[in-house]
């Protein structure tokens, strides 16, 4: 089942790529990504692919100080990738600390989220549909899903920016 408006973020464990080796970020509704945070989530099928890497994420890097001036205090990006995939993308998009690159490498949050696609017919097996959520304090205050991967307009930065300043 698909979460929705006013559930609580399930836990999850992501991994994250420290200063010199990946290290496990616990996620639950009582963690350090979204306890006490307004937190601005997007999901993306992978690092690299087309759609994700010339509009998802360079929307997120391009309108970080927007969405923390109407009181965003993280931007997370979630993608079922490895942390060296994960960090070497965010240093070709120059992401800097704007975006927390999370991976869900065993699928385990896009599982327990309900956003998982089988994409093995283009080789890439288990991935994330697209997707942007507002999470407040662990609990889910907007949740914006692409009706295709190949589209970044529901999903975008731009969308969720006009959901946080309502």
């Amino acid at each position: 089942m698909t979460i929705k408006v006013g559930d609580r973020i399930p836990s999850a464990t992501f991994k994250w790529m420290g200063t010199e080796s990946p290290i496990d970020v616990r996620s639950s509704s009582s963690d350090e990504i979204f306890k006490g945070k307004t937190v601005a989530v997007f999901g993306l099928p992978g690092a690299y692919t087309p759609v994700c890497s010339a509009e998802h994420l360079p929307g997120f890097v391009n309108h970080a100080d927007e969405l923390k001036a109407n009181g965003v205090d993280t931007i997370a990006c979630i993608s079922v990738n490895d942390p060296f995939v994960m960090q070497a993308w965010a240093q070709d998009h120059n992401v800097s600390n704007n975006v927390m690159m999370l991976c869900d490498p065993k699928v385990e949050f896009t599982n327990a989220v309900g956003l998982c696609l089988d994409l093995s017919d283009f080789g890439l097996g288990d991935r994330s549909e697209r997707y942007s959520m507002l999470v407040e304090d662990g609990v889910v205050k907007a949740l914006n899903v692409e009706e295709s991967i190949l589209s970044c307009e529901t999903s975008s930065a731009n969308a969720l920016l006009e959901q946080v300043e309502a």
